[in-house]
């Protein structure tokens, strides 16, 4: 059976805000303290957990008294049948019953991989779908091969129960954003465009996959008033129904979208881009001088956009021309408390990364659609001993924005409500990015994706208690 859905807005509201509940002191990374170490710069990482442990199976190096387990591998066999796909993305992680957990997971496969697909290494599954569950089947010769799985898991028995394809036709589902009336909206990173045997449709779309018990494909419907671009991630005010996105793009923007209808983004709606008030045309990088330091805010003001579903990808072109920021490959986003983070992979003066903060106007929250929040940069080591290339991010139940790194041994990093930066795993086993940190709604849970071996673990340990 489907999770049953709330009718009352605002218990749904609620949820999602204690579901993704970040404390209302964190005020902002102006300093690194509490350390043992020290990088050469001056910064300084916290040691909450105590040093990474070497991992006797030569995988993901740990504090003391963590864990993990692998709870899924690509190329499994499903329970509906297909296979598990390969290259793991973003997730998120959602209430079931019984201490189970429903989690929803993007798979960032390009149409020439078959043998990452779900259909297998020749595609011979794909014949088990109908026109309608599909979006792109690509002639029948190429088709699109991501997508989204939804697994079931046991947090008492640490155990995966059960796993299905829950969206198809799609491509290179990089990340996405958690809904607060209960559904994953994935995003394709990707513009390419419709061709003669090769796509059928255009591609650079937002989809909504609900979050389902039942082994299910999602109607495969691209919410086109969200924009065709880079996609990447997405979080949602549970308040307004307001959804920020992000693209991936070096000169790219931050969206957002004012659906007609609270919970209803089929219905359509309208798609603005963030501006600074008394900075037209900002570039927030500080690629070539430092424009913007740790701890500033500053007033934004959002733009309309026109011809949002363009041909051609040049939506962030025009965007800026109407004085639009620019921000430095918008990544991962996520919601808490009131405020949206999100992280930019190669900004700041080395292209290391930064993480900026955006907290929406009180007007914005109760749906005023000209009302814009305030935008403060809120890390940027320039260290990469300290963060090297930010990627996926989520906000821990008790305040602290985790976040993983994309590059060839990467890290999870942990932000506290103080500001302090410590490391909370290294992957030593394999040349890939970590992608997909979540934690489960109990907070005893923190899933992560090895993404190039399509790896999916379930990491416990000594975490904070969750605030009440």
């Amino acid at each position: 059976m489907e999770i049953e859905q709330k009718q009352d807005n605002s218990g749904r509201r609620e949820f999602f805000k204690k579901s993704l509940m970040v404390s209302a002191g964190f005020m902002g990374l102006r300093y690194f303290s509490v350390s043992k170490s020290t990088a050469p710069d001056g910064f300084q990482l916290y040691d909450k957990y105590g040093p990474l442990l070497d991992d006797p199976q030569g995988i993901l190096n740990l504090p003391k008294g963590f864990s993990y387990k692998i709870i899924s591998k690509s190329g499994e066999l499903m329970d509906d049948g297909f296979i598990s796909p390969g290259r793991n993305d973003a997730m998120a992680a959602f209430e079931s019953k019984d201490g189970k957990v429903l989690v929803i997971r993007n798979h960032e496969i390009s149409s020439d991989d078959p043998e990452s697909g779900p259909f297998g290494a020749d595609n011979s599954k794909l014949y088990q779908l109908s026109n309608s569950q599909i979006y792109d089947r690509g002639y029948g010769k190429k088709p699109s091969l991501g997508g989204t799985t939804t697994f079931l898991f046991n947090e008492n028995t640490q155990k995966m129960e059960y796993q299905y394809f829950s969206l198809a036709g799609t491509i290179r589902n990089c990340a996405g954003g958690p809904t607060p009336w209960n559904s994953w909206l994935s995003c394709e990173e990707t513009v390419e465009k419709k061709e003669e045997g090769v796509n059928e449709h255009n591609h650079g779309y937002v989809f909504e996959v609900p979050v389902s018990e039942t082994a299910k494909l999602a109607d495969p419907i691209p919410l086109r008033d969200m924009g065709r671009f880079n996609h990447e991630a997405v979080a949602v005010d549970p308040d307004s129904g307001f959804v920020y996105l992000t693209e991936d793009r070096g000169d790219g923007l931050i969206y957002r979208f004012i659906p007609n209808e609270w919970g209803n983004l089929r219905a359509g709606g309208k798609l603005q881009a963030l501006s600074l008030q008394v900075h037209k045309g900002f570039d927030t990088r500080n690629w070539d001088k430092q424009t913007i330091k740790i701890g500033d805010q500053m007033a934004v003001e959002w733009i309309d956009l026109e011809d949002t579903d363009p041909e051609e990808d040049d939506l962030r072109l025009r965007g800026f021309n109407q004085g639009a920021a620019r921000f430095a490959r918008g990544e991962g986003m996520w919601y808490g408390n009131d405020e949206i983070y999100f992280a930019c992979t190669n900004g700041g003066k080395a292209k290391n990364g930064q993480v900026f903060r955006y907290i929406p106007s009180r007007d914005e929250k109760k749906g005023a659609v000209k009302s814009g929040g305030v935008l403060e940069l809120f890390a940027e080591p320039n260290d990469q001993k300290i963060i090297s290339s930010c990627d996926n991010l989520t906000v821990a139940p008790w305040g602290d924005i985790v976040l993983c790194e994309d590059n060839l041994q990467p890290r999870i990093i942990g932000i506290t409500q103080k500001g302090d930066i410590y490391h909370l795993g290294l992957n030593v086993g394999y040349e890939s990015e970590l992608a997909g940190v979540c934690f489960s709604p109990s907070g005893k849970t923190l899933f992560v994706n090895i993404q190039h071996e399509g790896l999916t673990l379930a990491i416990t340990g000594p975490w904070e208690p969750m605030l009440t």
